[in-house]
């Protein structure tokens, strides 16, 4: 029996989702414990690409059980949408194979509507949202008046439920926001239809969590977004509306914390961030642009262009000390090939004074400028290689470089998008 809990170092989009697919080989339960749509992991599998946004990315293996916790907030239409194109496409996502927590909250589209409203009403101001309803979902739930998976399997309950707060939500959305009001009707009906098709995949996921851990199995639970997003420990507000640290796994998927016994923290090779907030790394040269391309840095969610730059430490160190960091799993390594020298932040400079922590007040963090250190690059292409010490000597030089930084070695290093374009030093199931 073990646990291990995967979670991003950075503000997302740190390459977890190919490395919960890799040891999803050694794992018996996959299980997503926070977010919504708006995140988004890229899988390789059987020369495929896949993209998933709600469904662990454990689905791939017919032998494997899949939960969605009550810490995910669920959009039913996303959800069916990404079921039927996995059945497309030959992938079985059948009812055991698959579950979703009964106390999970559903996005309805009048999360949607105040999503958007919000944006355009604050125009230069924006957030950056995905514009899909987490946000305004995560604020129903928390003042408790959210409607919940396990809603849909009462009728009259849910429809007592929608009638009461869509008269309120539509005065917000009309005479607020100017949009228009939403139909109770067409809601009715469409969530009631998709209640019915997603009926058999229901159940209580702190249950079957426990079942496995009485069986011994072995479990994964899988993050989104990163811990620069953590709606306590971000750079708030551009942050998401969950703790995507890795605590979350215990309220987010109803297991105790000593029932967790490994945290590994995905850690891109050099950094990113998509949307709005401050990014104290940040590159507006071709060097950013550089890693962009060979990156692929466009998210795989929006598709927007993500914003690059140089390995921030400090965030990095911040995220050990969140997440409690066994390990680190290095992505995107193969990106950097090339640049001479490399650059890492190891602290900031603000208004003169040296830190080298981020600060609290998010008007401090936007005056932050970095410090760095240099390292040499390497030239030779890594995308082959799948020995740690047939790297080139700058190249683990770096790696180790980022283990003295953190304080937490690096187990796992990626040289490419494929699954076999890993290096794995220590597997974090074979070492509990």
């Amino acid at each position: 029996m073990a646990s291990v809990v995967i979670v991003g170092t950075q503000w997302g989009d740190e390459g977890k989702g190919k490395i919960v697919d890799l040891l999803t080989a050694d794992a018996d339960v996959i299980v997503r414990f926070q977010g919504g749509n708006n995140a988004g992991h890229t899988i390789v599998f059987d020369q495929k690409k896949f993209i998933l946004h709600l469904i662990p990315s454990g689905i791939f293996h017919p032998e494997k059980k899949c939960l969605i916790g009550n810490g995910v907030v669920v959009d039913p239409e996303v959800l069916l949408g990404e079921i039927d194109n996995l059945e497309r496409q030959g992938i079985s996502v059948r009812p055991g194979h698959l579950y979703i927590s009964e106390r999970a909250h559903l996005i309805m589209p009048y999360h949607k509507a105040i999503d958007h409203g919000r944006e355009a009403k604050k125009g230069k101001t924006k957030i950056g949202t995905t514009g899909r309803g987490i946000g305004p979902c995560y604020e129903d739930k928390i003042a408790r008046r959210g409607i919940k998976v396990g809603d849909l399997l009462d009728d009259k309950l849910f429809r007592d439920k929608l009638a009461e707060i869509l008269e309120e939500k539509n005065f917000y959305i009309t005479q607020y926001l100017g949009g228009e009001a939403l139909s109770f009707d067409e809601i009715y009906d469409a969530y009631r239809r998709m209640g019915e098709r997603l009926a058999p995949y229901v159940t209580n996921v702190s249950l079957e969590l426990e079942k496995a851990r009485q069986a011994r199995a072995k479990i994964l639970f899988e993050g989104a977004q990163g811990t620069q997003l953590d709606i306590d420990h971000g750079t708030y507000p551009f942050v998401t509306s969950s703790n995507t640290v890795a605590g979350g796994a215990c309220h987010g998927a109803g297991v105790g914390p000593t029932t967790i016994d490994f945290v590994l923290g995905i850690c891109k090779a050099y950094t990113t961030r998509v949307g709005g907030g401050p990014f104290p790394t940040e590159l507006f040269d071709e060097i950013g642009q550089y890693m962009r391309e060979k990156g692929g840095e466009y998210g795989s969610t929006t598709g927007r262009p993500r914003r690059c730059g140089w390995l921030d430490g400090v965030v990095l160190k911040e995220a050990v000390r969140l997440n409690g960091l066994s390990a680190l799993a290095i992505t995107k390594l193969d990106v950097l090939t090339g640049l001479d020298p490399l650059k890492v932040c190891v602290a900031y400079e603000l208004d003169g004074t040296r830190v080298e922590t981020i600060p609290g007040s998010i008007r401090a963090v936007e005056r932050l400028k970095p410090i760095y250190e240099e390292l040499p690059g390497w030239q030779e292409d890594i995308s082959g290689v799948t020995r740690f010490e047939d790297l080139p000597e700058n190249c683990r030089a770096y790696l180790a470089y980022i283990e003295k930084l953190a304080g937490v070695p690096v187990e796992i290093v990626s040289v490419g998008p494929a699954r076999h374009q890993t290096i794995v030093l220590k597997n974090p199931f074979a070492s509990l």
